[in-house]
This record gives structure tokens, sequence and C-alpha cells, in this order.
């Protein structure tokens, strides 16, 4: 069933303030299959609760930093780490 939109951005808010979330709620946070999911658990690759082998609850930081992993920086950030390191290297100061 589809909600409203504004029944679904309030949902979507209430998720923002959440420490803890559901494993729906998390695909929903994520912007992820459920079967994305459930290969990143029985792969080992996210970390994740399941009290009393029963449903899945992730903490929304670790969510986070697997999201934000493997980053690529764009040339021009590499270039200015670059000149920066250079700078620092050859004794010179801005």
């Amino acid at each position: 069933m589809l909600l409203p939109l504004s029944q679904q951005k309030f949902k979507a808010m209430k998720n923002i303030e959440k420490e803890i979330l559901s494993f729906k709620e998390s695909i929903e946070f994520m912007d992820v299959s459920k079967s994305f999911l459930y290969k990143l658990t029985s792969e080992g690759r996210i970390s994740f609760f399941k009290p009393n082998n029963g449903k899945i609850y992730f903490k929304k930081e670790d969510l986070e930093n697997w999201m934000m992993q493997n980053e690529v920086k764009s040339i021009e950030s590499l270039e200015k780490r670059l000149l920066t390191k250079n700078f620092k290297s050859n004794g010179k100061t801005n």
C-alpha cells in the first residue's frame, strides 16, 4: 500500500531521529532491496543484532559507516591533496 507523500515524509523523518532501525526501516534508510541487505548480513559485511533469534536490527551509525566506505575522491580533491603534500615536504607554508 502506498502512503500519501506527506505520510511518507513523516515516516522518513521519524527514522532519522532513531538510533536503532528494524530490518524494514534499514532497507528504506539505505535505499536497498531486501535481498541485498540479507546478503550483507549473511556474508558478515555489516553488523546487526538479532535478539532472541528473532527480528534483525541495525545501529543507524553502522549503516551510515557502511554506506560511506570506499570513498572515491574527485580529481580536484586529489590534486589539492597532492599540492598540499608537496608544499609541506618542500618546507613551504602558505
